[in-house]
C-alpha cells in the first residue's frame, strides 16, 4: 500500500475486517488506529493502546527504529523501502510475552507519513493462495492480504450504503454532496446527476433554509459531535417531506471534520398521522368543531388576556329545543345531520378570535372574546339564534328547529372555567323556562335559583330513598250517579324542613335525570299495589281503576311494559284497572312508537288516558289514532280566567267529539256546582276536583270507598 487520502475513519473501517491484528502509528510513533483482532490477540482495550506509543505493544523496539533508519536511507535511494518484517516477541497485557511476526508497512498520506503494523500469531494460517516456499516476501504477502481485504471491505460499504432503505448523504465542509444512496434520490424525486456537487438549499422549504447549516457549523466548531434536526424537503413534485436528519463529522487525524456522514429519516406519514390524531384529540368526530378540551384550552388563555387587557369575554351555551323529540320521530341518523347541519350554520357566523365547540349531545358552547360590552354578547347569541330561522331539510324531511341560549359575561373576576360553564348552563336553563327559541343572561338570581334545583334534586333522590315520597290519590266520579270508580295516583313531596313541595317543582326537575325513571317506577309499584287493597261495599259498582301518570322518558322506556306485567302479577290486579296517563306532546313525540306501546298496552288491557287535552296538538287524525279509552280535558276549559264564552264553546266541542268518538271524557279540575251543572249539562261522564277532595293519603281511600258517596260540595 503506497498511499491512501481518504479519511483515516475510512481507513479503520477497512483494517476492521482483517484477519490479523492491525495498528496505524503516525509519525510521532504513537499509535492512532487498532482493529478488534489486535485487542483479542493482546488482550489491550482500545483506550490502552490508542494515544500511546508503539513501544507499549513491542518488547522489543528494534524493528520499529530499523524500519524507521530504513526509511531514511531509502530517502537517498532510487527506490523508498515499504516494509520490513521480522519475528518479535509481543507484550500481552497480563504481563506475557508471546512470539509473532510482525510486518511494518509504509503509508504514505498528504498529512505525512504513516505505518502500518500488522502483527501476526504464530498459530495464524497463511492464507491459503500463498505458497510458504513461493519466493514472495513478507512484505508482498501482507499487501496482497491487505488490498484484499480493503476490496472486500469496500464492496461491503458501498452495498449496505447503496442497499440501505434509509436515505443517506456523505457532503462535503461547505454542505455540498459528494454521495447520495438511491433511498435520497427516491426521498426527494431526484436523480444522483442533479444532488451530487450541490448543496440542499434548492430543495429545502424557505422556512428551513439555514437549519442543516447551523448544524454544520456546530459540529464544525467542535460544540458538538453529532446532531438531530428537523427539516422539510420538497420533493421534485412539489410535495412536502417532512425529514428528520441526523449528522455526524467524520475527523482527519488532527480532530478537523473532514466530511459528513448524515441519515435522513422520512416522517412525512407519521407527521400525518400524528396531526390526524392530535385534531381527534381536540375536536368532534361529528362536526368537526373543538370539544371541550380545545375549548377548556382557549377559555383558559382567554380568561388571562381578558384579564391583562382589561375587556369583557363571554361564554355562550346553546342547547337544541326538543331534539330528543327528532331522534325519535326520524332516527338517529337525521339527529347527526340536524346536529351537523346547525354546527354549519353557527360556523357561518362565528367570528375568527370566537371558538366553536360541541359540548356533547345536542348542546354547543361558543367562546366570545374582546368584546366591549355585555351588550355585544347578546347581539352574538341573537346572531346564532337567528342562524335557525329558516328551515333545515333533509331530503322530504324539513324541521322548523329553535335553540335556546344562557350566556355568562366576565371580565377577569377569577371565576374558573368549570364555573363560567355552569353559570351559563344556569342561564340557558331560564331560556328554556321562557319558553324555546329564547336567551337569558345569567345573574345572580339565576345562579342561586340553579343551586336550589340542584339541591332538590339531590334532596329528592334521598328523600325517594328514605321514604319522605309517597303516592296521593284523588278520587275519580261518575258524574251521573255521583259514586266514586277510580282514583288518580298524584306524588306527594312532603321535606323535613320546606314542608310540601308542589309537583311542579320537583318533577320537571326529575326530567332533567335519570331520577325521574326512578320516580315513575315507584309511582307505578306503589299505586298498583295499593289498588289491590282496595275494596267497595256494593258489587255492582265494581273494583275502581287507579290513573297513574308517566313522563315522556317512562313512556317510552323498553323496560315498561314487562315491569307493568311484573307487578300486575305480583299484586293480582286485573291490567283492566290500571290506566296510565300520557299529554298529548309525549304521545305525539314518536307516533309510530306511541303506536307500538299502546298496542302493547291494549293487548294486556291497560288503558290509555289522554291528559291536558285540548292545550296540546289536539289533531283529530291524532286522536283517532291513538284511540285513548279516556280524554282528559284540561281545567283550563272547566274554570277559565278569560274569554269565559270561547271556553265553553271548546268545552261543549271536547265533549261532544269524545262521545261521538265512544271515548270517556273526564273533565278536571272540578271546583263549583256550577261547573259541575255544566258539565252534566253537557253529557260528560267523569269528573275530579276539589268539588269533592284533594287526593289524600293511601290509607284514607278505605274510608272514602266505604262511603262511596260525594262530600258537600265546595262552592267557591
Amino acid at each position: 500500500m503506497k498511499n491512501f487520502d481518504g479519511p483515516l475513519m475510512s481507513v479503520g473501517e477497512l483494517i476492521e475486517g482483517l484477519p490479523c491484528g492491525i495498528a496505524l502509528v503516525n509519525g510521532d510513533g504513537n499509535i492512532d488506529l487498532i482493529n478488534h483482532r489486535l485487542t483479542t490477540l493482546t488482550g489491550y482495550s482500545v483506550d490502552s493502546l490508542v494515544g500511546h506509543d508503539i513501544h507499549t505493544l513491542l518488547n522489543s523496539p528494534g524493528c520499529y527504529s530499523q524500519f524507521l533508519s530504513q526509511m531514511d536511507e531509502g530517502n537517498n535511494k532510487a527506490e523508498k523501502a515499504e516494509s520490513h518484517s521480522e519475528r518479535h516477541s509481543l507484550r500481552c497485557r497480563d504481563g506475557h510475552e508471546i512470539s509473532v511476526d510482525i510486518v511494518l508497512s509504509h503509508l504514505d498520506r498528504k498529512d505525512g507519513p504513516w505505518t502500518i503494523v500488522e502483527v501476526r500469531g504464530i498459530s495464524d494460517d497463511v492464507p491459503q493462495d500463498v505458497d510458504p516456499s513461493d519466493s514472495l516476501s513478507p512484505k508482498a504477502i501482507s499487501d496482497a492480504k491487505i488490498a484484499a481485504s480493503l476490496a472486500e471491505s469496500e464492496q461491503r460499504f458501498r452495498m449496505a450504503f447503496e442497499g440501505s432503505m434509509a436515505p443517506m448523504v456523505f457532503s462535503d465542509r461547505d454542505g455540498k454532496f459528494l454521495a447520495v444512496n438511491g433511498a435520497f434520490c427516491a426521498m426527494s424525486g431526484r436523480i444522483k446527476e442533479e444532488l451530487l456537487g450541490h448543496d440542499s438549499k434548492h430543495f429545502t422549504h424557505p422556512d428551513d433554509i439555514g437549519v442543516a447549516e447551523e448544524a454544520y457549523h456546530l459540529i464544525t466548531s467542535g460544540v458538538i459531535d453529532e446532531y438531530r434536526y428537523g427539516k422539510r424537503f420538497l420533493h421534485k413534485n412539489g410535495r412536502v417531506v417532512f425529514a428528520e436528519v441526523s449528522i455526524c463529522a467524520a475527523r482527519d487525524e488532527l480532530g478537523e471534520s473532514s466530511y459528513f456522514v448524515s441519515s435522513v429519516r422520512d416522517v412525512t406519514e407519521e407527521r400525518e398521522l400524528s396531526a390526524q390524531l392530535s385534531f381527534q384529540a381536540l375536536h368532534d368526530p361529528l362536526t368537526g368543531l373543538a370539544n371541550r378540551a380545545l375549548f377548556d384550552d382557549h377559555l383558559f388563555q382567554a380568561r388571562s388576556r381578558a384579564t391583562r387587557e382589561g375587556k369583557f369575554g363571554a361564554v355562550l351555551l346553546m342547547d337544541l329545543d326538543d331534539f330528543k323529540g327528532v331522534n325519535d320521530s326520524f332516527g338517529h341518523l337525521v339527529g347527526d345531520q340536524l346536529l351537523i347541519e346547525v354546527a354549519n350554520r353557527f360556523k357561518g357566523v362565528t367570528r375568527t378570535s370566537d371558538t366553536l365547540c360541541r359540548f356533547g349531545g345536542d348542546e354547543f358552547l361558543y367562546l366570545a372574546e374582546g368584546l366591549s360590552s355585555r351588550e355585544e354578547a347578546e347581539i352574538i347569541g341573537q346572531r346564532l339564534l337567528d342562524t335557525l330561522s329558516e328551515p333545515l331539510i333533509f331530503g322530504d324531511i324539513c324541521l322548523e328547529q329553535q335553540v335556546s341560549i344562557g350566556i355568562v359575561v366576565w371580565n377577569g373576576d377569577g371565576a374558573d372555567n368549570v364555573e363560567l360553564v355552569q353559570k351559563a348552563d344556569a342561564a340557558m336553563y331560564e331560556a328554556k323556562r321562557q319558553g324555546h327559541g329564547h336567551i337569558a343572561m345569567f345573574t345572580p338570581k339565576i345562579g342561586e335559583e340553579a343551586v336550589s334545583r340542584f339541591a332538590i334534586v339531590q334532596e329528592l333522590r334521598h328523600a325517594l330513598g328514605c321514604g319522605d315520597v309517597a303516592m296521593h290519590y284523588q278520587p275519580i266520579y261518575d258524574l251521573a250517579s255521583a259514586s266514586i270508580v277510580g282514583f288518580e295516583a298524584l306524588m306527594r313531596w312532603h321535606h323535613p324542613d320546606r314542608g310540601w313541595i308542589p309537583p311542579d317543582v320537583f318533577i320537571p326537575l326529575a326530567e332533567q335525570s335519570d331520577l325521574i325513571l326512578d320516580l315513575g317506577v315507584f309511582a307505578l309499584r306503589t299505586a298498583i299495589e295499593a289498588a289491590s287493597t282496595w275494596d267497595v261495599t256494593d258489587e255492582a259498582k265494581g273494583l275502581p281503576y287507579v290513573t297513574v301518570n308517566l313522563s315522556a322518558r317512562q313512556f317510552h322506556d323498553p323496560g315498561l311494559v314487562p315491569l307493568l306485567q311484573i307487578e300486575l302479577n305480583r299484586c293480582g290486579v286485573d291490567a283492566t284497572r290500571l290506566i296510565l296517563e300520557v299529554t298529548e306532546s309525549v304521545a305525539l313525540v314518536d307516533v309510530t312508537e306511541t303506536m307500538n306501546v299502546m298496542d302493547e298496552l291494549n293487548h294486556l288491557g291497560i288503558g290509555i288516558a289522554l291528559d291536558d287535552f285540548g292545550t296540546g296538538y289536539s289533531s283529530l287524525s291524532y286522536l283517532a289514532a291513538l284511540n285513548p279509552r279516556i280524554i282528559k280535558i284540561d281545567q283550563s276549559f272547566v274554570r277559565p280566567k278569560h274569554d269565559k264564552r270561547r271556553s265553553d264553546t271548546l268545552l261543549e266541542a271536547i265533549v261532544t267529539l269524545g262521545n261521538k268518538l265512544n271515548m270517556t271524557v273526564l273533565a278536571e279540575g272540578i271546583e263549583t256546582s256550577a261547573q259541575l251543572d255544566r258539565l252534566n249539562h253537557l253529557d260528560c261522564e267523569l269528573g275530579q276536583g276539589f268539588l269533592w277532595s284533594p287526593a289524600v293519603p293511601g290509607e284514607d281511600v278505605g274510608a272514602m270507598l266505604a262511603a262511596n258517596n260525594p262530600t258537600t260540595p265546595l262552592d267557591h
